[in-house]
C-alpha cells in the first residue's frame, strides 16, 4: 500500500509524527511526505525531523504564501504531478489548511481514496478559509476520522454516514508523547525568570485580530494589565501589524515577555505550566484544555465547543477589553475533566482502520 501525505504547515507534521511512525514499522506500507511550504517555518529544521522521528518531507513544493485561490491552485497543480508519478492508493490529508484542500481535490480529481484526520470540525463561520476547507474536504473524503462526538454529529446532519470513525484526536497522542521531554529539554523557564503556574502565555495571530487595528489594540490592551507576566511569541503577521500600526508601545511593560515564534517543544512546556492560555488559535485552544489548563479564547466562536462546554475555555471575542479582563479575573480551574480526546491511542485507531482499507 502506497500513501501519499500531504501537509503544509509545522503543526500538520507534528500530528504526522504519530502516524509516521506506526508505518514505518510495516513493510507493507509505503509513505509519500509532500510538504507545500504553505508556511515557511525557520523552526524547521533537521532537528525538528529529529526530535520527531520522521524523515524529511520526500517533496518539498515551496509555495509559500499568496492569495487563498493561488496558493490553493498551485498547490493543487503540483499535487496533482505527484500524484500521477506515484500512483499512491491513498491521499492522506490533516486539518483544515489550503494544503488539506489541495491535497484533496487533487487526489479526487483523479478518483485516489482519501483519509482526512480532524474530519468534522465546523465553527459555522464561512468568513474563516479554514471552514471552506474544512466542508469541502469532508464531503470530498472516503474516510473521515473524527476528534470528537461533536464533530461526528456535525458531519452526520450533514448526510455523511459512511466510513466516519470517532478515534479521539491525534494531538492528544502527540502531547502524551512529548510532553516530559518538553519539559525536561526547555530553558525557557530559567531565561525568562518564570515560576511555574504563574504567568500567562498569549498568542495572537488569526487575521480577524491582526487585520483590525481596534481588535489588536484591545488585546494588547488586556496584556499590558494583567497582573502577572505574560509570554508572547510573536507571531510574523502580529509583529508586521503591530509595527504597521505604530503600537509597539502597548507591549513594552516590563512583564511582557515578546518572544521569537517557538519551536513545538518550547511552545509544549510553555503551554504545561501557564496559570492561563489566552488565544486566538484552534490548536493551541485544544492543547490547553489537553493539559488540563484553564483557556481564554480570543475570538468570536470557536470549532472546540467541547471545551467551552466543559469550562475549561471560554469565548470572549476581542472587541472589549474590561470583558476579556473580567473574564480571566474570574476564571478558575473546573472541577471536572471530561476526556473529551480519546486516550492516546488515536493514531493507532486510525493505523489499523487504513491498513484494513
Amino acid at each position: 500500500m502506497k500513501i501519499v501525505t500531504v501537509v503544509g504547515a509545522r503543526p500538520q507534521f507534528i500530528k504526522v509524527s504519530m502516524l509516521s511512525r506506526l508505518f514505518q514499522k510495516d513493510p507493507n506500507i509505503k509513505e509519500i511526505l509532500v510538504h507545500t511550504g504553505q508556511h515557511y517555518d525557520a523552526n524547521m529544521s533537521d532537528i525538528f525531523f529529529d526530535q520527531l522521528k520522521i524523515p524529511k518531507p520526500d517533496y518539498n513544493l515551496g509555495i509559500g504564501s499568496g492569495t487563498h485561490g493561488n496558493q490553493t491552485g498551485r498547490m493543487l497543480s503540483e499535487i496533482e504531478s505527484i500524484l500521477f508519478k506515484e500512483e499512491p492508493n491513498i491521499v492522506l490529508v490533516y486539518g483544515d489548511t489550503n494544503s488539506t484542500l489541495a491535497g484533496s481535490l487533487a487526489a479526487s480529481k483523479l478518483h485516489i481514496p482519501i483519509a482526512h484526520v480532524e474530519a468534522g470540525l465546523r465553527s459555522f463561520n464561512k468568513k474563516m478559509p479554514e471552514e471552506i476547507n474544512r466542508l469541502l474536504t469532508d464531503h470530498l473524503s472516503t474516510w473521515l476520522f473524527c476528534p470528537t462526538k461533536s464533530a461526528h454529529s456535525n458531519l452526520k446532519r450533514e448526510g455523511i454516514k459512511d466510513r466516519v470513525f470517532i478515534t479521539g484526536d491525534i494531538m492528544y497522542d502527540a502531547v502524551l508523547h512529548f510532553k516530559s521531554e518538553a519539559l525536561k529539554h526547555s530553558t525557557l523557564f530559567s531565561r525568562l525568570n518564570l515560576d511555574k503556574k504563574d504567568y500567562y502565555l498569549a498568542t495572537i495571530h488569526r487575521a480577524e485580530n491582526t487585520d483590525r487595528m481596534d481588535r489588536l489594540q484591545t488585546l494588547l490592551k488586556v496584556l499590558s494589565q494583567l497582573d502577572r507576566p505574560v509570554v508572547l511569541p510573536l507571531h510574523p503577521r502580529t509583529k508586521k501589524k503591530i509595527e504597521h500600526w505604530n503600537l509597539e508601545s502597548m507591549i513594552t511593560a516590563s512583564h511582557i515577555h515578546t518572544i521569537e515564534p517557538l519551536n513545538y517543544f518550547d511552545m509544549l512546556a510553555l503551554e504545561s505550566e501557564a496559570k492561563m492560555i489566552l488565544t486566538d488559535s484552534g490548536g493551541v485552544q485544544k492543547e490547553a484544555y489537553m493539559l488540563q489548563v484553564p483557556c481564554i479564547t480570543l475570538r468570536d466562536e470557536t470549532e472546540w465547543i467541547e471545551t467551552v462546554e466543559a469550562k475549561w475555555n471560554s469565548i470572549v471575542g476581542a472587541s472589549d477589553h474590561q470583558k476579556i479582563l473580567k473574564e480571566i479575573s474570574a476564571k478558575k480551574e473546573p472541577d471536572s475533566y471530561p476526556m473529551l480526546f480519546g486516550d492516546g491511542k488515536t493514531s493507532e485507531k486510525i493505523y489499523r482502520i487504513i491498513r484494513g482499507g
